[in-house]
């Protein structure tokens, strides 16, 4: 089994998956991973219907293999199929949101304590330092593909810390990025600046082994990030 921090930096970049051409005979699980990665990596936004045309072209594969792909990530959350309009990409609804949210806060306080308690397995520390350079780097932020990445990063880092592989597998069967995605056209400077800011703090709690603060940290961060979020235009949000 990889580790946490392998597992971490294998996920591809979009790139990857678009360069990699249908090498593996455009079977289904090519399809998969193209579409998969397109949707939690913002390509596909919220709401917009994949063309089955332009797909099968794009990616040389047959209507049967994109099918099939379709309909396993309507069973993941990621796509629904509407009738007579094809499979689009999920739109979560407000109440789903807050519902994630909810979930996040009790998973991500969880993994803030036990990061904070793994800072003194000095190669955890390393790591840790490593994976969450980026917040360090001055200069604004703003709203678009580059900041939610290194949003999703930092997050993915402080769960790997933890050291609890069920906890990281859990949080990323959450699809959280589908969520960010889709608030990403809302999203104003100052909410960018403040949350790079609670960034910087939590990851200071965790280095200097104080999970009681990082737990309370990243409750305050993920509520303030609802609160946001509830303040949405409806337009934002599915049925």
């Amino acid at each position: 089994m990889p580790s946490l921090n392998e597992s971490l930096h294998s996920r591809p970049s979009v790139s990857q998956v678009v360069d990699s051409g249908p090498a593996r005979g455009g079977t289904v699980d090519y399809v998969l991973e193209h579409l998969r990665s397109g949707v939690l990596q913002g390509r596909y936004a919220p709401g917009q219907r994949l063309i089955e045309a332009d797909l099968t072209r794009d990616l040389g594969v047959s209507r049967g293999p994109l099918r099939e792909a379709f309909r396993r990530l309507s069973a993941e959350g990621l796509l629904e199929i509407v009738p007579n309009r094809g499979a689009l990409v999920r739109r979560l609804s407000l109440r789903e949101m807050r519902e994630l949210f909810q979930i996040r806060i009790g998973l991500e306080t969880l993994a803030a304590r036990l990061a904070a308690e793994a800072m003194a397995d000095p190669d955890m520390r390393s790591r840790f330092m490593e994976n969450v350079q980026p917040i360090w780097q001055d200069g604004p932020r703003a709203p678009g593909p580059d900041y939610l990445e290194e949003n999703h990063h930092f997050h993915d880092a402080m769960v790997a810390a933890s050291g609890n592989e069920q906890l990281l597998r859990l949080t990323r069967q959450l699809r959280l990025p589908l969520l960010m995605y889709q608030l990403v056209g809302t999203l104003r400077a100052e909410n960018i600046a403040a949350s790079l800011e609670e960034h910087r703090a939590i990851a200071r709690a965790i280095l200097n082994e104080d999970g009681c603060k990082a737990e309370e940290l990243v409750r305050a961060h993920l509520l303030r990030a609802l609160r946001i979020t509830e303040a949405m235009p409806p337009r934002v949000f599915g049925r």
